[in-house]
């Protein structure tokens, strides 16, 4: 069992080497020095990132024939043939400043390695199980097509598509993987309570549908257990909340459940202190979770809603679910074009459905007045 991610990094590794992975925060200098050569466009820099990550780089677009041609699925933001050339031009110079320095994205490995596989090598696996399927990107999605070639049982996919927050849409039958009239949607929940799931359910639409066609529909879940229904609490201000929800966890604690058995979820790093201070006014302890830090006993676990993915716990606290905090505002003000707003307040949606389905048998979701819009669905019926 790996993650697709040091999977990629072994296989690349044993195949041609030890790869050096650009961060994102250098892909984003490469382009604004490239994209400073075109004052006139005016292309912001989460737009251009944007459309590297999910276009040119996502695609593995080796030239402008490319570029021109392919279908830009998921990005809303309509651009012109003058705006595509130019936009070509900065990747080039982007992409030409990466291979200076022997820099290579995660798109790049699992492209390359998708060629070594189609070109006859032999493959590491007759079989893979892919969790978590719905957040594949489309290099990755190449290559598991790739991985076991044309075994028409060689993968099979699980996955929610109400929980994608990470990559946009793309057509995975385009790609070879086809599960049209193989896929079913399992409709028995052991994981989460009825009253948790349902409330947590009114966050998304009934049925939700991929590029493809496929449709997965919320209605019909059965969940095996009963459990308390979520509490909601919009507080007058960070200290009121801090008290409330240190209340609510000390009440958890006396009730017999274990530190480790419980986490603060928040929509991101900048509201982790809210986090902090609540879970010391309780007298308890807390592990800040991250890619090198674990739960641990004895601790309650703060996370943001994009880490706490996968997590599981008994008793779930959502804090500081503010207006202008979930949807985050920094990602509306960013959007450059009001076509991109659904797809913001789609995954945000998704980012708080996310956080409170981790709790098992206790939810309590708090923000400060005035609250975040989403809460009045999460709250209705």
């Amino acid at each position: 069992m790996k993650a697709l991610t040091a999977l990629g990094y072994e296989l690349y590794t044993e195949w041609f080497g030890q790869p050096q992975i650009a961060s994102a925060s250098l892909v984003r200098n490469f382009l604004t020095k490239a994209a400073a050569e075109f004052p006139e466009q005016k292309f912001s820099v989460h737009f251009l990132f944007g459309e590297w990550t999910d276009i040119a780089d996502a695609w593995q677009l080796k030239n402008w024939e490319a570029y021109r041609d392919v279908s830009r699925l998921g990005r809303k933001t309509r651009i012109g043939g003058k705006q595509r050339e130019a936009l070509w031009t900065i990747f080039e110079q982007a992409r030409a400043a990466m291979a200076e320095r022997k820099l290579v994205t995660w798109a790049d490995i699992f492209g390359r390695l998708t060629e070594h596989l189609a070109s006859g090598k032999a493959r590491p696996f007759d079989h893979a199980v892919v969790d978590e399927a719905q957040d594949l990107g489309v290099a990755e999605a190449r290559f598991l097509a790739a991985l076991t070639g044309e075994r028409p049982d060689g993968l099979f996919f699980a996955g929610d598509l109400g929980q994608r927050i990470f990559q946009q849409p793309f057509s995975w039958k385009a790609l070879g993987l086809d599960v049209r009239g193989r896929s079913f949607t399992l409709r028995i929940n052991y994981r989460t309570s009825h009253q948790i799931r349902s409330h947590a359910d009114r966050l998304l639409p009934g049925t939700i549908s991929d590029i493809d066609g496929n449709t997965e529909g919320r209605r019909g879940t059965v969940s095996m257990f009963d459990g308390a229904p979520p509490d909601v609490v919009i507080a007058g201000s960070p200290e009121h909340e801090a008290g409330v929800v240190s209340a609510w966890i000390s009440k958890r604690l006396a009730e017999g459940c274990r530190p480790h058995e419980m986490g603060v979820v928040v929509r991101s790093d900048a509201e982790i202190k809210r986090a902090r201070a609540a879970i010391k006014l309780a007298g308890a302890a807390f592990v800040e979770l991250n890619d090198k830090v674990e739960i641990e006993d004895g601790a309650i676990a703060i996370a943001t809603m994009h880490f706490a993915k996968g997590l599981e716990f008994r008793s779930v606290v959502v804090m500081a679910c503010n207006d202008e905090v979930i949807p985050l505002q920094e990602r509306i003000e960013s959007v450059a074009d009001d076509a991109d707003l659904e797809e913001v307040y789609n995954t945000e949606r998704h980012l708080l459905y996310v956080a409170c389905t981790r709790a098992r048998d206790h939810l309590l979701v708090t923000g400060v007045e005035p609250a975040s819009e989403f809460l009045d669905d999460f709250r209705k019926g």
